[in-house]
């Protein structure tokens, strides 16, 4: 029986295997693991790196850490998972009255550090944080505030009484305090507004930023080891490598382009409110304006005299200079070496997820509205190849600054709009330039075209004598 059994299950392992191995080959076309679990820690080993290195030096000196980035972006998880092992405070900072928080804040100070407080009955925030600063002068402690922001709805002057307290203890403390916050204008204003208490208290800041295409790229190959490339695109395109959003496909097992384009305009979808609520909170009564300008940009109409022209606004400058700078939704791009730097300038959508968004959920609201989500989807089955033209750029400038091996990358048109070279990527250490035309297929792709646009350019810019000059096309085969 023991003999039967040990062959029984090698057999079953030597299927299983064969099985794995024609999956990785598309054997069995685009099959992909049915694991129930929810989606792994992936990434965050910069991060990780980075708060090692504070943790270590708040138990010498006092460290105020904000951590930053959109929503859903992860910042939570990040921290959390990072000292999943360890003893952390966890306040997170919900709309309720101070007296309400400051309850929950004390039954986790009761449960983490085991120190039998006061009756914190009627206990303000100040008097907390005060304590934990106290504390602080003969034991290490990590106190983490999610929310941050929100404590304006609480108390405003929250943010006096902490800036005293922190300046009266910190130099004796050993604290890690680490803050985050989801509105990025109040953010903003807590940290870079000279008049306001906290402003420059911070010893450090942690930008959380999406996943690179090089991590998309693994946790498709974890759950879908024969994933096509148009898949791992519709993945960058849908969720600009946003975790949370990759995360709610994982965790639904839509794996293909399609799979995934039919949960995104499902009934009662998840994301067809994200847009609104990222940024209703932060565009407050003035949304609406802004809303319009995203949605044109996001279609194309991305010089300031289109967008003028269409919206019948005389000055656009104050919201395009807000979006860049308050909120950091949008660029100001201009063509590689452009020496004027209001010449030739262009808006582009920084965020993919937004992009797409603004270009087919907001704009066409009307349909969504009246039921018609199959209609919708059948549009955006229309035009899906063409923003995955714009979006398969972004992916390989994003990965060839993952090389590290330039050391400056951009676009070209002339002024004319007669001659578009979709990448230039210059290695001046080394003396290099590289011309790219991105194209979804590689049979598209002609040298020939790309020569004549790069002696435009060098016509345009001048020439790079000594530079060893080459021509590249990129496609969906190279992702």
């Amino acid at each position: 029986v023991f003999i039967i059994s040990s062959i029984f299950l090698n057999f079953v392992r030597i299927q299983d295997l064969f099985l794995y191995l024609r999956y990785r080959n598309g054997g069995y076309g685009n099959m992909c693991y049915d694991n129930s679990a929810d989606m792994k820690f992936f990434d965050r080993i910069t991060e990780f790196e980075k708060l090692g290195d504070i943790d270590e030096a708040s138990r010498e000196v006092a460290q105020f850490t904000i951590v930053t980035g959109r929503r859903r972006i992860g910042k939570t998880e990040m921290v959390r998972k990072f000292y999943e092992n360890r003893t952390m405070l966890y306040f997170f900072v919900a709309r309720k009255a101070e007296a309400d928080l400051c309850d929950i804040f004390i039954d986790e100070i009761r449960t983490k550090l085991n120190i039998p407080m006061l009756d914190g009955k009627g206990m303000s925030f100040a008097a907390i944080f005060k304590f934990i600063m106290e504390l602080s002068l003969t034991r290490h402690i990590v106190l983490f505030i999610d929310e941050f922001q929100d404590f304006y709805r609480v108390n405003p002057s929250i943010y006096s009484d902490m800036q005293n307290i922190w300046d009266s203890y910190k130099d004796n403390a050993h604290i890690n305090l680490i803050v985050a916050g989801s509105v990025n204008t109040l953010m903003n204003k807590i940290f870079k507004d000279k008049k306001q208490p906290l402003f420059g208290r911070q010893t450090g800041t942690i930008n959380v930023r999406p996943f690179k295409p090089s991590v998309l790229k693994e946790i498709l190959s974890e759950y879908c080891p024969a994933h096509k490339k148009s898949d791992l695109l519709a993945l960058y395109t849908l969720t600009g490598g946003v975790p949370k959003y990759v995360e709610l496909f994982v965790d639904k097992r839509k794996f293909t382009a399609k799979k995934m384009l039919d949960m995104f305009f499902e009934q009662d979808s998840y994301f067809l409110p994200e847009g609104k609520n990222m940024l209703i909170d932060e565009f407050g009564k003035d949304y609406g304006v802004y809303f319009s300008i995203l949605t044109l940009i996001a279609q194309g109409k991305n010089t300031r005299s289109e967008l003028e022209k269409v919206l019948n606004i005389k000055e656009l400058s104050g919201y395009l200079k807000n979006l860049c700078e308050e909120y950091g939704l949008i660029s100001k791009m201009q063509p590689i070496y452009e020496k004027s730097g209001n010449k030739n300038v262009h808006y582009m959508m920084k965020d993919q997820f937004l992009r797409f968004w603004f270009r087919f959920v907001y704009k066409y609201t009307h349909i969504i509205e009246a039921g018609g989500n199959d209609k919708l989807r059948a549009i955006v089955e229309r035009d899906f190849s063409t923003v995955c033209g714009k979006s398969l750029e972004d992916y390989f400038i994003e990965l060839l600054k993952e090389s590290g091996k330039y050391t400056r990358l951009g676009y070209w048109h002339d002024r004319k709009g007669e001659n578009e070279i979709d990448i230039v990527a210059e290695d001046e250490v080394d003396g290099k330039i590289q011309f790219i035309e991105v194209k979804l297929q590689a049979k598209n792709y002609d040298e020939e075209t790309l020569r004549v646009k790069s002696d435009a350019f060098m016509k345009s810019v001048g020439k790079f004598t000594g530079y060893d000059v080459s021509y590249r096309g990129l496609s969906m085969d190279d992702m």
